[in-house]
This record gives structure tokens, sequence and C-alpha cells, in this order.
């Protein structure tokens, strides 16, 4: 097939899908039914539903149950951590963005499918299984984040970046509907219990991701071809890396906004893995059904997601990226300081409605404005992106990290602290970054 123009609508809307494809990932696995199964599998309760026991056994050794799939999750995001410089580096020079995007979107959405056999009695294959998923669906991240600068002109970026998380939300949305109603009617569905349709909600979140990411696939080029794979070839990313930061000493508006960039973002991540968790633990369920309840407040946070998205691209085109993510921002921190004190549904489910309403909003914006500061013409973007995408894991690792720290020796309400103080960090260093440059580029 002829490769389709840069700014060509097809283009535009094939890369933008892949965020259907994949998005049910990070709801299915990350937000909403693995949480609640793995809670289920770990925690002891009484028959009010009281927890009496939280601590888990793996490798010898005794761990809160939160604390462990902390710090598998701060190990996975250190993984990608390692390999972002050093794939995108060897996809710049050797052009094939395209075939590592397809090996990780299927180490990951096969290790979706093998969380099917996640049990207690075998917890290191489950946990292996979440910790291939988790590198599959970052990693492919890079290489997707990548194509933005190459298939979208600067003036296209905001509105294709929103589009892609609008996208990814109300597809993930569908499929988490699909298995809430295998779950909850699981007798309608010929299940002699919630176990198995559970499990298949692993399974079918594998099937969506492979299936409708070839439409993707079926347009996105290949990339420019530049040279074959060497040993030299091989450790270019680093070198590519190395490069990117001797130009960022000299870019001020870009080392300013990956600077601010790197401490909210360490808070939004943090929160939207942790979120499900914080339900299981630290709210007073009553009589309603925390399973339900939880999945009801995750569809929230997704629907009201794609509002988020929107409203924030028109924000960003009347007053500026830096200023919309300063207030976001803002937002951030008055969200955090209420989520300190809720104990109660209704209060999870108020808090939930405006996470989502800045959480597809921050994130859409974030890549749309890296983009945009990436100067024009330069054409290695996937080492852009990937120091981009490494300044975002090491902040997971470190987000995750410390709560699972606090987790473990006090508890995660206090971890919403840290939180605080890393938004407010943010909003100060955003400050600093030069409007002009931005609105150069495509404002």
């Amino acid at each position: 097939m002829e490769a389709l123009p840069k700014g060509s609508k097809k283009l535009l809307n094939a890369w933008a899908f892949y965020d259907w494809a994949n998005s049910v990932y990070s709801l299915v696995i990350a937000s909403a039914v693995f949480p609640i199964f793995y809670g289920a599998l770990t925690l002891v309760k009484d028959e009010d539903g009281k927890i009496l026991d939280d601590t888990v056994n793996f490798l010898g050794y005794d761990f809160n149950n939160d604390t462990l799939i902390s710090y598998v999750t701060a190990a996975a995001f250190l993984v990608v951590s390692f390999l972002s410089p050093f794939l995108s580096g060897i996809a710049d020079y050797v052009g094939n963005k395209k075939s590592f995007m397809k090996f990780f979107c299927y180490l990951g959405a096969l290790s979706c499918i093998g969380l099917f056999w996640f049990n207690m009695d075998y917890l290191w294959f489950g946990l292996l299984c979440y910790f291939l998923a988790l590198i599959g669906f970052w990693a492919s991240l890079v290489f997707y984040n990548s194509y933005l600068p190459d298939i979208a002109f600067p003036d296209q970026q905001d509105k294709i970046s929103a589009k892609g998380y609008s996208l990814g939300y109300i597809g993930s949305v569908i499929l988490l509907i699909v298995c809430l109603a295998m779950i909850l009617m699981y007798e309608t569905f010929g299940f002699e219990d919630e176990g198995l349709p559970t499990r298949l909600s692993f399974v079918l979140t594998g099937l969506w991701w492979i299936g409708f990411s070839q439409y993707t696939y079926y347009y996105l080029p290949k990339g420019n071809k530049k040279e074959k794979l060497t040993t030299n070839v091989m450790f270019n990313g680093f070198k590519e890396l190395r490069k990117i930061w001797t130009k960022l000493k000299e870019d001020k508006p870009m080392r300013t906004y990956l600077s601010a960039f790197f401490v909210y973002s360490m808070a939004v991540q943090t929160i939207m893995l942790i979120a499900t968790y914080f339900g299981i633990e630290e709210l007073d369920w009553g009589t309603t059904d925390s399973t339900t309840g939880l999945i009801v407040s995750i569809l929230l946070i997704q629907l009201v997601a794609v509002l988020g998205a929107w409203l924030t691209s028109k924000a960003s085109a009347k007053f500026g990226n830096i200023q919309t993510l300063i207030v976001i921002n803002c937002i951030w921190i008055v969200i955090c300081i209420y989520a300190y004190t809720i104990t109660t549904p209704f209060q999870f489910y108020f808090t939930a409605a405006f996470v989502g309403l800045v959480m597809g909003g921050i994130q859409s914006l974030s890549r749309s404005t890296y983009s945009k500061l990436i100067p024009e013409g330069e054409k290695d973007t996937a080492s852009y992106f990937s120091f981009y995408d490494v300044s975002e894991k090491i902040g997971i690792v470190i987000g995750m990290s410390t709560y699972g720290f606090i987790a473990d020796q006090y508890n995660i309400r206090n971890a919403i602290l840290f939180f605080i103080v890393f938004f407010i960090v943010g909003v100060i260093l955003l400050f600093f970054v030069p409007r002009k440059r931005i609105v150069q580029e495509g404002e």
C-alpha cells in the first residue's frame, strides 16, 4: 500500500485508533477488574467485609498486599525505563518503529491472556504475567507516541492527541461493560460463580488489544530506513539519549517543561494506578457491593475523561498549553486535599468524577505540548519521546515505591499528602516555561 502523506485524515485516525485498542489494558488490568480480583485473592475478610489480614507470602517473604503489587509495578516501570532509550534508538536508526510497536503490543496482550491462570498457588506466574503485560503496554507507547510529530503537523497535534485518548476511553468502557455484565450476571451467562468470568475478562482484554491494533498497523508507515542493525546501532539508543540530554542543556523551555512533567506526572500516574486499591481498603462500603461500586466509579472516570480531553483541547487552543496545564494541576491539588478526607462511596464517586475530568486532559495535553517543543525538522523523534517516556517511567518508579513504603509503614491515605507536594512543585515549574516557544510552533 502507498504510504499516506503527513496530515492525512485517514493516517491520523489510524494512529489515534491504537488508543482504542490498547486502553483496555489501562482500564481492565491496571484500574478495574484485576485490582479487585487481586484484592479478593490476597485479602482475608470476615463476614461483614472487615479486613482481617492483608499479608501475602511471596518468595519466602511476607508483604502487605498493596506493597507487593506496588513494588512489582515499580520494577516493571524500571525495566521500561531502561528499555525505552535502548529500543527507540534502534528504531530511529533502523527505521522499524512499527515492528517494535507490534512486538510489545503482542507481548502485553498475550500476558493479559496469561492472567487467566493467576492464583495464589502459582503467585509467581500471575505476577510475571502482570509484570510483562505492563512492560508490553508502556513500551509499545514509546513508539506509538513517537509517531505523533511524524504523522501530524503542529496545529493538528493537540486535537488528534485528544481524539486518541477519547477513543481509548470509549473503547475501554465498552469492553469493561461487557466484562462487568459477565461478572455481575454470571448465572445468566451460565457460570457457577464470579471467578471464571473475571478471568475471561483478562482473555478478552488481550484479544481486543491484538485485534483492533491491526487497523493502526495497516496504515502506519514502517519508518524511514537508515542503516542495518549492527552492534554499534544496538547501543545507539543510549548515545541518542545522551545527545538529547546535551540538547536539553541548551534548550531551556524543553528542559523546564520536562522537569515540571516529571514531577506532576509522578503523582498523576501513581494515583491512577492505586485508586482502586485505595477504594478497596480505605472506604466503608457498608451494604454496597464494593466490586460493583468500584467498577461503576472507574466507568464514571472513563466517561467523564472523554469530556475532559475535549474541554482541555478547546482550552489549550484558547488560552495556551502551559496556562491550561497550570490550571489542571491546581485542580489536581484540590482533588488530593479532598480525597484525603473521604470515607464513603458517595465521596469516592464525587472524587472520581473530577479525577476523570482532569485525567484525560493532563495526559493528552502533556503529550502534545512536548511534541510541539521538539525542534522543528528533528528526525529522531523516537529518541525525544524515549526521553519523555523515561522521565515519566522513572517518576512512576519513585511514586509507586514511595506509595509501597508508606502503605507498608503507615497507610494508603498518608501517601496522598506526597502527591499534593508533587503537584505544587509541578505548577511552580510550569510558570517558568516560556509560552512563546509553543505559540510559534503551532498554537
